[in-house]
């Protein structure tokens, strides 16, 4: 009946509210509060944040991701609720996706993975790969096959993490040596260590090789397309290719793959 569809998304656009809530607010005071005008900083009314309405005091609109979060949430919703994935389950899965959608819109904005988002994110990885890999094996089995991931994703991105540094330790060089002041952006963000080992936990062992192979594909594709918006806009030079990109989004993409389409 179609009316039933009425619920996947009234919940997904809830679930974007909540990813658009926990964007606003963690970056700025990493504890929940009332959100606030990123313009004036006056703090939102309740009703109008929820009903998305601009600032009574500056006359600031809400930005388009308030709009375009919700959105992809309530058809993504829509869509698991049509096309259940095996394995997760219905509830699940959603709860996972709105994770992954917090951690996509803070990093993307910010180039933060927040240490609220990581406890919370091992808590739920834990519970997911848990229940995922203890319905052949039982609960023991499932859970040390859900740390075995977590520890191996942990490890492996630590590994990338110090080359990152050789190579923002080169990029500071050239940098240096064409005049330009040096600034603290790094290939690889410790957040994304922490987030390897989250993922890994959802992924299990071996599955978190596959997640991290899907996600260097992920970023692979993403630098190609920041490269063809240089091009297009004209603005390409030898310094793009030393633009770092967040890289959390390409982590969470792996990972979404292997979990829902794997």
């Amino acid at each position: 009946m179609q009316f039933t569809w009425l619920v996947p998304i009234f919940l997904g656009w809830l679930a974007g509210w909540l990813v658009n809530y926990l964007a606003d607010v963690l970056p700025l005071t990493r504890r929940l509060s009332q959100p606030a005008c990123l313009h004036c900083q006056t703090p939102f009314a309740w009703s109008d944040y929820l009903t998305l309405r601009a600032c009574r005091t500056c006359g600031t609109r809400r930005s388009l991701r308030a709009w375009i979060v919700p959105i992809l949430a309530a058809a993504s919703f829509l869509y698991l609720w049509l096309f259940p994935r095996p394995g997760l389950g219905l509830p699940l899965s959603l709860i996972v996706l709105t994770y992954f959608g917090v951690i996509i819109v803070i990093d993307l904005e910010h180039r933060l993975i927040l240490f609220p988002t990581v406890i919370a994110g091992a808590v739920l990885g834990l519970i997911t790969g848990t229940y995922l890999f203890s319905k052949q094996d039982g609960i023991l089995a499932g859970l040390f096959t859900s740390v075995l991931g977590g520890v191996a994703g942990f490890a492996i991105m630590f590994l990338f993490y110090k080359l990152g540094e050789a190579v923002a330790r080169y990029r500071a060089r050239r940098m240096r040596a064409a005049g330009q002041a040096e600034d603290d952006e790094e290939a690889l963000g410790g957040g994304d260590v922490y987030l390897s080992g989250v993922l890994g936990l959802m992924l299990g062992w071996p599955n978190v090789i596959l997640g991290i192979t899907a996600g260097a594909l992920a970023g692979g594709a993403m630098g190609l397309l920041a490269i063809a918006a240089y091009l297009i806009q004209r603005r390409y030079a030898e310094n793009s290719l030393m633009t770092f990109m967040p890289y959390g989004p390409a982590l969470v993409l792996g990972a979404f793959y292997i979990l829902y389409f794997f």
